[in-house]
C-alpha cells in the first residue's frame, strides 16, 4: 500500500470552481481482474465544467469524484491479472474518478502508454483523442481530398481532430476566436471568426457545393446550420450540447432533441447522414468490442504523438489539491490546450 494515502477531489453538489473539496482516505486495494494506478496526470474537460452545474446528461448524483481521463503507473494488481502491468505507464478512460491520487479500474479498461511519451502529454489524448480519431475515422470516414469544418477548432477535440484530418489528406476549416487563427493555418487549415463573421456564407464561400464532414460540439441552433453546410453524400457528426451548458432545467432534454433532429434527418430521402457520437457508445452492450476499439484506437493515437505527426497543448499543469482553480481557469476561455492536474 502507498504511505502516501488516497487524496481525491470530490464535487458536493451545483457549486463554483472554488467549491470543490479535498478528501483524504485509504488507497484502494485492487480487487479481481483490476489494478490500482497511481495517478501521474490527470485532465480537466468540458464535461467537469457541465457536471459541476448539474447539467452533463448520465452524470451520478452528487457527491462524487470527477475526472474524466487518467495516466499514471500501476501500483498493484489483483487476482488474475498478469504481474507484468505493475510498474507500467498506462491510460484510462473513466467517466468520473479521475480526479484522485489512487484510482482502481479493470486491468482490460487501460492501454499502455509508450516510452517517450510523457504523462501529462499522453493525458490531454485520452478522451480527446480518441474521440477526435473516432469521430473522423470511424464515423465520418473522412478521406483525402475532402474538405470538413470543424467547430471550435482551438479546443481540446477540435485541435486534434484538425491535426489528424491534415494528416489524412482533407482540407480543414475551422471557426475559433481570431487570436487562434495562425495556429491553424500553420496546421493547414483556414480559419473562420465566429464572434466576427458570419459562419454558414462564409463556409459557402470556401466550400460552394458543401462541406464532406461536419464535426459539431455545440448543438442547439448551430447543428441545423451544420446540417445546412453538407454536400451530397456528406456526413455530419455532432457531439454535444455546449451552447446549453449555462442553461437551467432537464440536462437531458438538450441531448433527446439532437437524437431526435438526427433520427429525422436520416429518415429523409437525401444523401447526407448524422451521427451523435458518444465515446462510450456500445459499453454497455457489448464491453469487449468496446474495449479493443478503445484500446486500438488510442494505441493509434499515442503512436502519432511518439512519431510526431501530431503535437500537444498543455495550457497549464496545477496540483490537484488546486482542482478549483484549473476548473476556473479551463473554464475561463483565456487558454488554449488542456489544464492538466498532477498529484
Amino acid at each position: 500500500m502507498d504511505a502516501e494515502g488516497l487524496v481525491e477531489v470530490v464535487l458536493p453538489g451545483k457549486v463554483a470552481p472554488e467549491g470543490l473539496q479535498i478528501r483524504q482516505g485509504t488507497v484502494p486495494v485492487a480487487g479481481p481482474g483490476q489494478v490500482v494506478i497511481r495517478m501521474e496526470a490527470t485532465g480537466v474537460s468540458f464535461a467537469e465544467q457541465q457536471m459541476r452545474r448539474g447539467r452533463y446528461y448520465d452524470q451520478p448524483p452528487f457527491p462524487f469524484v470527477p475526472g474524466y481521463d487518467l495516466v499514471g503507473t500501476v501500483l498493484s494488481a489483483g487476482e488474475g491479472v498478469g504481474p507484468g502491468l505493475v510498474g507500467t505507464r498506462v491510460a484510462a478512460m473513466v467517466k468520473v474518478g479521475g480526479w484522485a491520487s489512487h484510482v482502481r479500474v479493470d486491468a482490460a479498461d487501460t492501454v499502455p502508454v509508450p516510452d517517450g511519451v510523457g504523462a501529462a502529454e499522453a493525458e490531454t489524448l485520452v478522451v480527446n483523442g480518441v474521440t477526435a480519431w473516432q469521430m473522423l475515422h470511424r464515423t465520418a470516414r473522412v478521406r483525402a481530398g475532402q474538405t470538413i469544418l470543424v467547430h471550435g477548432v482551438n479546443g481540446g477535440v477540435g485541435s486534434v481532430l484538425a491535426e489528424f484530418a491534415h494528416l489524412a489528406g482533407a482540407k480543414v476549416i475551422g471557426t475559433a476566436s481570431a487570436r487562434h487563427h495562425d495556429a491553424l493555418r500553420d496546421r493547414g487549415g483556414v480559419p473562420v471568426d465566429y464572434r466576427t463573421e458570419d459562419v454558414a456564407a462564409r463556409v459557402r464561400e470556401l466550400a460552394p457545393g458543401g462541406v464532406d464532414a461536419v464535426f459539431d460540439h455545440i448543438g442547439g441552433r448551430s447543428v441545423t446550420d451544420s446540417w445546412r453546410l453538407l454536400a451530397p453524400g456528406g456526413t455530419l457528426v455532432s457531439y454535444g450540447t455546449a451552447a446549453t451548458r449555462d442553461d437551467e432545467g432537464s440536462k437531458q432534454w438538450p441531448v433527446i432533441k439532437l437524437l431526435g433532429r438526427v433520427w429525422l434527418w436520416n429518415a429523409l430521402p437525401n444523401r447526407r447522414r448524422a451521427f451523435f457520437y458518444n465515446v462510450w457508445a456500445g459499453r454497455a452492450f457489448a464491453k469487449d468490442g468496446f474495449r479493443a476499439r478503445l484500446h486500438a484506437d488510442l494505441t493509434e493515437v499515442f503512436g502519432a504523438l511518439q512519431r510526431g505527426d501530431i503535437t500537444v497543448r498543455i495550457a497549464a499543469q496545477l496540483p490537484l489539491t488546486s482542482a478549483g482553480e484549473a476548473l476556473r481557469l479551463a473554464e475561463s476561455g483565456t487558454v488554449a490546450g488542456k489544464v492538466v492536474l498532477n498529484p
